[in-house]
């Protein structure tokens, strides 16, 4: 608003202007409009003229240099089949013929394979430890035992013997997949064994003259009764007597098994 007031003031029209011809000789000519105007005015009208002066310069350099640096437009040059295509329309009732597609035939692109750099580190090995259960066999015992009812020699199994069973755990060290160190680190029976028990006769065995179904020898009579009783023989045996088959003489009267007693 300032501006546009000094720029009024600057164009005002000077006030009372003398003659637009020279006095005549004798008369004294009288001052301008400036001369005549006040101090305040005067100040105005300067001030005015500066910045109309810059507001000109601004917009005059201001223009001078976007044309210096401006760009041209690039200019459209080639031949007709660079130009882009119009679609051509056809006629109502006409048929239309498609142009067929060119395709376009594919560049490979250079492929380059990558190059493994050489590791300059030597490879860590890799060492594992695991812990491995393993299980053996304990072979049972046996133990024998004398029997006079058995024959001289025979053996019998009275109690049949099981193995018992014994669990290792090891501690096993692989470097790279392959085994280096197996530790046992611990030992335990796990299944007590069972021993076998068998039973060796130890019989002689009898002459003609022994009954064979008495363990003693009885001897081979009419009638045989036990010695120191009531019988009245012909013949006597003194027990016990184990009876092993039939009690042909009645000796066993209480029917244990044992005569004589």
């Amino acid at each position: 608003m300032f501006a546009t007031t000094l720029i009024a003031v600057t164009m005002q029209p000077p006030q009372n202007p003398g003659p637009p011809y020279p006095p005549s000789f004798g008369q004294t000519p009288r001052p301008n409009w400036f001369r005549r105007a006040t101090p305040a005015g005067r100040v105005a009208v300067i001030l005015g003229s500066v910045t109309l002066s810059l507001l000109l310069l601004c917009c005059t350099g201001t223009a001078i240099v976007g044309a210096l640096t401006g760009e041209p437009e690039p200019t459209k040059t080639g031949t007709a089949a660079e130009q882009p295509q119009q679609p051509i329309l056809a006629a109502p009732g006409e048929p239309t013929e498609e142009a067929p597609a060119q395709e376009e035939s594919p560049i490979a692109a250079p492929s380059s394979a990558p190059a493994t750099a050489p590791s300059s580190a030597a490879a860590v090995p890799v060492v594992q430890v695991t812990t491995v259960t393993e299980q053996a066999t304990i072979r049972y015992g046996e133990r024998t035992v004398k029997d006079s009812s058995l024959a001289e020699g025979k053996r019998v199994v009275r109690t049949k013997g099981v193995n018992g069973v014994r669990t290792l755990t090891y501690e096993v060290t692989t470097t790279d997949g392959v085994r280096t160190n197996k530790k046992l680190v611990k030992s335990a029976v796990t299944k007590q064994p069972v021993t076998q028990v068998v039973a060796v006769g130890t019989k002689k065995p009898q002459s003609s003259k022994c009954d064979p179904n008495y363990s003693g020898c009885v001897p081979i009579a009419s009638d045989v009764d036990c010695a120191g009783g009531s019988g009245n023989g012909p013949a006597y045996v003194s027990g016990p007597i184990r009876v092993i088959g039939d009690d042909i003489y009645d000796l066993d009267r209480d029917g244990d098994g044992i005569a004589c007693d």
